[in-house]
């Protein structure tokens, strides 16, 4: 069975009391990854991809924090795109797809939170590679693993290890720095020993 994102998901995993996650809990999230890009990067933060992004929830506390970020979401669903597209700039692409998409700038932080464990292994390969190539400063890819106790949207849930993403992730050329928050290549030279794991 495919997996629908439309309305219906949304209004019943982000605004009603099924709902995954608080806009506190978000916030602190956007907070998290933007205090620890920007001390990488050693400035403000000035651009930000978001790959799975539905309908862009990250973007008004990136904005409370930064009102001039450059924002670029990228998400499967047709309603999201529909419906928020043109007023969030959200793109129609899937992370799999996003090498397709033809992104030609690079982005100080890039987003994929809450996607991966819906995703088959080759999509989180080749995404992975189009997210280190679009990145110049911080991801911040948070994943449920096997290990997690679960609560929410388990269709379609893919339940690896953590060490399996962790094998990946660094594969792909990633360096952990914080929770959830990986060092894109270009910035690792500024990352003493003791700033990594």
């Amino acid at each position: 069975m495919t997996k629908r994102y439309d309305r219906a998901y949304f209004e019943k995993w982000y605004r009603s009391e099924d709902r995954v996650n608080s806009a506190a809990a978000v916030r602190m999230k956007v907070a998290l990854a933007v205090s620890v890009a920007e001390y990488f990067l050693r400035r403000k933060l000035r651009t930000v991809l978001d790959v799975g992004c539905g309908e862009a929830a990250w973007l008004p506390h990136l904005r409370a924090l930064r009102p001039r970020v450059r924002y670029q979401g990228v998400d499967p669903s047709s309603y999201v795109v529909a419906e928020f597209g043109e007023a969030r700039n959200i793109r129609q692409g899937t992370l799999g797809e996003l090498g397709s998409l033809q992104i030609k700038r690079t982005f100080d932080l890039v987003v994929c939170s809450d996607v991966m464990h819906y995703v088959g292994d080759d999509d989180i390969r080749s995404g992975l590679n189009e997210i280190v190539h679009l990145c110049d400063g911080v991801a911040f890819l948070e994943v449920l693993t096997a290990e997690d106790d679960v609560i929410g949207d388990l269709e379609g849930m893919i339940q690896r290890p953590a060490a399996w993403y962790r094998r990946t992730f660094t594969r792909a050329g990633l360096v952990p720095v914080a929770p959830y928050t990986w060092l894109a290549p270009e910035l690792q030279p500024v990352a003493s020993e003791l700033e990594r794991p």
